[in-house]
């Protein structure tokens, strides 16, 4: 028969070596057409941008102004330690949040201020 594994053997192969898979912390896109959001998630790295996920670490909204960026740090950082791999954009987002430098052992960065906050306090002076 074809597809079927001969009885008594076992279904893995201990002489096999293990391969481990890459879980990457990525955007997924959600939202309507030309209103997008994000959610922060942890993934396997095979799986499509808006496929199946391992968790929601957090959500990130580019259209607000000031964008809205929520992140778990404790989530984000937990799957940090087991070897998830972030793109480019979600360890911006992480070191927005403070959840990089948590990760990496550094100081957290100062409160940022907005820019348009910033440029009024100036003048005010």
């Amino acid at each position: 028969m074809v597809g079927r594994r001969p009885a008594g053997r076992p279904r893995f192969d201990d002489t096999e070596e293990k391969v481990s898979h890459v879980v990457k912390l990525r955007l997924m896109r959600m939202g309507k057409k030309k209103q997008p959001t994000y959610r922060v998630v942890a993934t396997d790295a095979r799986s499509p941008r808006d496929g199946r996920f391992l968790q929601i670490v957090g959500h990130y909204d580019p259209r607000r102004e000031p964008s809205n960026i929520v992140i778990d740090n404790d989530k984000a950082v937990q799957w940090l330690r087991k070897g998830a791999q972030p793109t480019e954009a979600v360890r911006k987002l992480l070191t927005i949040s403070g959840a990089w430098a948590e990760y990496t052992g550094e100081a957290a960065p100062a409160a940022s201020v907005p820019a348009g906050a910033a440029s009024s306090e100036a003048t005010a002076s």
